[in-house]
C-alpha cells in the first residue's frame, strides 16, 4: 500500500476495493490490536468492527438501506468510530454534525443531506434538530452494539460509491457537504507520508467531524493505528498525562495547545520516549515554537496544509528548519499535484501569489446533492480551486498569504491579512493575531488586528506593534489599529472566527 519508495510496509494484508473490505480484513489481522482508548476505555480493531457489524443490523431493522445517509451528532470518542464502520459495513453514506454547530448550520446540514438516521448524543447541550430528523440516542448504542449481527450482509459497495460527506466550516456562508468514494478514502494511505508508520500510537485532539478523521479511516486499518482520544474541552493536563501513559508516538494539536503543554510543570517528569512526530496544523508555529518542541519533547515537529475538500495537500518535513515550519506549508504530499493561477486560470510566473489549485485521487468528487457550487470549484480536468492564496519559495515550499474571501483593499492596494498575522506572531509579546478590513471612508478599507499578548512577556503597546509591522512589511499592509483582546475567537471548526472579529470592528465603539 505504501508508495514503492517508501521500504515501510503496511501490516494490513491484501488489496481491497472498497473502504468496507478493508475493515473486513483489520477485524480478522488485526484482531487483538488496540485500535481506540477513550478516557481507559479500550477497543482492539476485531471488537470495534465487530460491534460495528452488530449496530449495522440495528440501523437496517431501523430502515437504513444501502446509499442513505447517516448522520453523526456525537464528541469525539470510540462510539462515533463504531457508528461509523457500522455504516460503511453496510454500504450506507456516513457524515458527521460538529457538535458545536448552532441550529442553523445543523439545519442547512439536515436539510442538504436528508439523513434517514441521526445518531445524537442527548446528554450534550447541542442544537436542536429540524423536527422530521429520525434521532437513534446514543443511550441506545450500548445494546445495539452486543446484539446479533446483520444476518446477512448488503449487497457489495462499489468502488465509486459515495461513502463520506465532510462539511465546511461554513465561515463565508452555509456549510456545505464534500463527498468522497472508496478510492479517494484509500489515496490517504499513500499521502501519509512520515504521519504514519506502522502501529503508530496517534494522540488526537480534533473533533472527529473533521477531514483529520472522517477522510483518514482507511489509513488508520493499513496502518494499524491506536488512535487515543483527548477528552473535550482539550486541556495541557490531559494532553501531558497522555503522552506519559498512553506511549504515544505521533501528537497533533494546533500551537497554542502545544505551548500550553510545553509551559505544563509535569511535562519534563512525562515519559516521552516513545514521541517521534509532533503535527501542527490550522495557523503557522513560530520558529521559537518549533525549537521548543524539539527540545522539549525530543522529537521533530511538522507543518500540514490541507482543507475538507482535499484531506492532504502538502507538508514539511523531519529537518526542515525551524523557519520554513513558520513561513511555509511545505511541499506538496505523495500522489498530489498544486498549481498556482491567477484570477483568470492561468499558472502565475514564478515567485508570484496565486490561487491555491489541487489535483489528486484523495479530492472531493464534489459538493453533496449542490452541482452548481461544485462546478465552480472543480474542474472537469479533476484540478479543485481553493479559496487560498500562495506562492512558491526558492526551496520549493508553498507559502500561503491569504484567503481570497479575507482579502481587503486599502487605497487601491490588496492586503491579505494572514501574511500580516504571521509577522505580527513573530513579535516576543505576541501570542497570537488576527487581521480583519473593515470599511472607511475615502480610503476604502482599513485594516484591524486583534493581539492576544503573551503572557510572559511585558504588554506591547499598539504603535510597538505598527513599528514592528513597518520593519517587515510594505507599508499599506501595517494594521491602522490595533485591538488587545484575552482570547481570538472560534468557529466550530476551531478556526478564528473572521466574521466576530468584523462585527466587533462594525460594533459602536469597536
Amino acid at each position: 500500500m505504501p508508495p514503492a519508495s517508501d521500504p515501510v510496509e503496511s501490516p494490513l494484508r491484501g488489496s481491497f476495493a472498497t473502504l468496507g473490505e478493508a475493515m473486513e480484513a483489520a477485524a480478522v489481522q488485526l484482531r487483538d490490536h488496540e485500535a481506540y482508548v477513550e478516557d481507559g476505555r479500550r477497543i482492539t480493531f476485531g471488537d470495534w468492527i465487530g460491534a460495528a457489524d452488530a449496530l449495522a443490523a440495528t440501523l437496517a431493522e431501523r430502515g437504513v438501506r444501502p446509499g442513505d445517509v447517516v448522520a453523526l451528532m456525537l464528541p469525539p470518542c470510540i462510539d462515533y468510530a463504531v457508528c461509523y464502520a457500522a455504516a460503511v459495513r453496510m454500504g450506507a453514506v456516513v457524515t458527521g454534525i460538529n457538535t458545536r454547530l448552532g441550529p442553523r448550520e445543523v439545519a442547512a446540514i439536515v436539510d442538504r443531506a436528508e439523513p434517514v438516521l441521526v445518531i445524537r448524543d442527548e446528554q450534550l447541550p447541542l442544537a436542536r434538530l429540524p423536527a422530521h430528523a429520525p434521532v437513534m440516542a446514543r443511550a441506545d448504542l450500548a445494546a445495539a452494539c452486543a446484539g446479533p449481527v446483520l444476518p446477512a450482509r448488503p449487497a457489495s459497495a462499489r468502488p465509486d460509491d459515495p461513502v463520506v460527506i465532510i462539511w465546511t466550516s461554513g465561515t463565508t456562508g452555509l456549510p456545505r457537504g464534500a463527498w468522497f468514494d472508496h478510492p479517494a478514502l484509500h489515496a490517504a494511505v499513500d499521502s501519509a507520508g512520515v504521519l504514519s508508520r506502522p502501529f503508530d500510537r496517534r494522540l488526537s485532539s480534533t473533533p472527529f467531524a473533521h477531514a483529520g478523521y472522517m477522510a483518514k479511516v482507511w489509513e488508520q486499518l493499513a496502518w494499524a493505528t491506536t488512535i487515543v482520544i483527548s477528552p473535550t474541552p482539550w486541556s495541557a493536563d490531559d494532553t501531558v498525562r497522555l503522552l506519559d501513559h498512553e506511549r504515544i508516538t505521533v501528537a497533533g494539536a494546533v500551537p497554542t495547545q502545544w505551548a500550553k503543554a510545553l509551559d505544563h510543570p509535569q511535562l519534563a517528569q512525562a515519559d516521552r520516549s516513545q514521541l517521534r512526530l509532533c503535527v501542527t496544523a490550522t495557523a503557522p508555529p513560530t520558529p521559537e515554537l518549533v525549537e521548543r518542541m524539539a527540545v522539549q519533547l525530543g522529537c521533530p515537529a511538522v507543518v500540514r496544509y490541507a482543507m475538507t475538500e482535499a484531506p492532504s495537500i502538502t507538508g514539511t518535513e523531519p529537518g526542515d528548519p525551524p523557519d520554513a515550519l513558520f513561513h511555509s506549508v511545505g511541499r506538496p504530499q505523495a500522489g498530489v499535484e498544486v498549481d498556482l493561477r491567477d484570477g483568470a486560470g492561468r499558472p502565475v510566473p514564478a515567485g508570484e501569489a496565486g490561487r491555491v489549485h489541487v489535483r489528486s485521487a484523495g479530492a472531493m468528487r464534489g459538493y453533496w446533492r449542490d452541482e452548481e457550487h461544485t462546478a465552480e470549484v472543480l474542474g472537469a480536468d479533476g484540478w479543485l480551486r481553493s479559496g487560498d492564496v500562495g506562492r512558491w519559495d526558492a526551496d520549493g515550499n508553498l507559502v500561503l498569504v491569504g484567503r481570497a474571501s479575507d482579502m481587503y483593499i486599502r487605497g487601491g492596494y490588496n492586503v491579505y491579512p494572514l501574511e500580516v498575522e504571521n509577522v505580527l506572531v513573530e513579535h516576543p509579546a505576541v501570542a497570537g493575531a488576527s487581521v480583519v478590513g473593515v470599511m472607511a471612508p475615502v480610503i476604502g478599507e482599513i485594516g484591524v488586528a486583534f493581539v492576544v499578548p503573551d503572557a510572559h512577556a511585558p504588554q506591547p503597546q499598539a504603535t510597538e506593534l505598527q513599528a514592528w509591522c513597518r520593519r517587515h512589511l510594505t507599508d499599506y499592509k501595517v494594521p491602522d489599529e490595533v485591538v488587545f483582546v484575552d482570547a481570538l475567537p472560534l468557529t466550530a471548526m476551531l478556526k478564528v472566527d473572521k466574521a466576530a472579529l468584523r462585527a466587533m470592528a462594525d460594533a459602536p465603539g469597536g
